[in-house]
C-alpha cells in the first residue's frame, strides 16, 4: 500500500498540494484525475521521489519512504515523452535497468524477452526507436519500467502526446498488462473516459486537494459535490438541481413534478439522441434519450415537452 499522509507543496507562492492524504490499495490501478494545475503530478511526482514535500510523509509497503532517493524507492516511471535512448536499440532500451544494476547476461536477455512478449513487442528487439510508432515507443517505455521488477509503477499522462485512436487502443492494453503484471499502478491524466474505462480507483483532484476517492461507478453515480459530477460527465441544470442528460426524461404530456419545456434543436448522433431544450425561466437544459425513445416521442424544433429527473444522481447547484 502507498499512503499519502498530510503532504502539502509550495513553488514560491503557488500552492501546488494542500494537506492531500491518499491510500493507494496494493496490486491496484489508481488514477489521479483532474484538470491541468489541480496537483495531480505533483502528487505522483512526490511519491516517486522526484519532489520533496513541505510538510506531510509518504509511506510505501509500510516503510517511510519521505526522504528515501528515487532510485531507493523501486519504483518504475512512465512519462508522456518516451525519454527513450536513440543511440540503441530496443532490447538495450528495456535492458538499460538492469545492465546498470550488473544483473547477468543471461538473466537480463531471459527478462527482457519475456516482457516484450508481455507488451506485444515480440520480434523488434533489434530496431531502435525511430523505427517504432508513437504506441510501439510507449509499449516499450513501459516495459523498461517494468524490467526491474519495481513494487510501483507511476504513469504521467503516458498517453498524452498520441492520437485518439491510438490512445484508445494503449488504455485497454494498459489494464490488460495490469491484470497480468499486478503491479501497483498510479496513473496521472486528466481524461475522464480514460480514468473511468481502466482505474479501479479515482482520486478526483482540483486546487491542490483531493475531491473524492472511490471507484468510477461510485464517483459517477454519488459524486460528492457538483465540481466532481461535472468533471465525470456532462450535467445539465434542471430547476436548481445538477442531473446527467441521460437521467432527464421526457414525455409529450404534463405529468406530476415535470418541467415544461420546448424544444431547441433535436441532434442525431449515431445510437444517441440529443435534444437541447429550454425551460420557461430562459434556462437551457441537453437531454440525451435513445433513439427508440426519440421515435415514440416524435418531437422537433418548436414542440412543448415536459421534463423531469429519472434517475438518483442529482446535486444541489451552486
Amino acid at each position: 500500500m502507498i499512503s499519502v499522509q498530510g503532504v502539502s507543496k509550495q513553488f514560491g507562492d503557488y500552492v501546488a498540494l494542500d494537506d492531500v492524504s491518499l491510500e493507494i490499495r496494493d496490486g491496484s490501478l489508481t488514477a489521479l484525475l483532474g484538470p491541468s494545475g489541480s496537483g495531480k503530478s505533483t502528487l505522483l511526482r512526490i511519491i516517486g521521489g522526484l519532489e520533496t514535500p513541505d510538510s506531510g510523509r509518504i509511506v510505501i509497503h509500510g516503510d517511510d519512504a519521505t526522504n528515501v532517493p528515487p532510485q531507493k524507492r523501486e519504483i518504475g516511471f512512465v512519462f508522456q515523452h518516451y525519454a527513450a535512448f536513440k543511440h540503441m536499440t530496443v532490447r538495450d532500451n528495456v535492458a538499460f535497468g538492469l545492465t546498470i544494476r550488473r544483473q547477468p547476461k543471461e538473466k537480463v536477455a531471459e527478462r527482457v524477452d519475456e516482457l516484450l512478449k508481455i507488451v506485444g513487442l515480440a520480434g523488434y528487439q533489434k530496431r531502435y526507436p525511430s523505427q517504432l510508432s508513437g504506441g510501439q515507443r510507449q509499449r516499450m517505455a513501459l516495459a523498461r519500467a517494468l524490467a526491474v521488477e519495481p513494487r510501483v509503477l507511476l504513469l504521467d499522462e503516458p498517453f498524452g502526446a498520441l492520437d485518439a485512436k491510438v490512445r484508445t487502443e494503449l488504455r485497454e492494453w494498459l489494464r490488460r498488462l495490469h491484470d497480468e503484471v499486478h503491479v501497483t499502478t498510479l496513473l496521472v491524466t486528466h481524461d475522464q473516459e480514460e480514468a473511468m474505462s481502466i482505474a479501479d480507483d479515482i482520486a478526483v483532484m482540483d486546487n491542490a486537494r483531493i475531491e473524492q476517492v472511490g471507484h468510477p461507478r461510485e464517483l459517477y453515480d454519488n459524486p460528492s459535490n457538483p465540481f466532481v459530477m461535472g468533471f465525470l460527465g456532462e450535467v445539465s441544470q434542471l430547476a436548481g438541481r445538477l442531473v446527467r442528460p441521460h437521467d432527464i426524461a421526457i414525455a409529450a404530456e404534463s405529468v406530476a413534478g415535470a418541467h415544461e419545456a420546448m424544444v431547441s434543436r433535436v441532434i442525431h448522433l449515431g445510437f444517441e439522441v440529443r435534444v437541447e431544450l429550454m425551460l420557461t425561466s430562459g434556462e437551457a437544459v441537453s437531454a440525451q434519450i435513445t433513439r427508440t425513445e426519440a421515435d415514440e416521442l416524435e418531437i422537433g424544433s418548436g414542440d412543448i415537452v415536459w421534463l423531469r429527473a429519472a434517475g438518483n444522481s442529482t446535486l444541489e447547484a451552486i
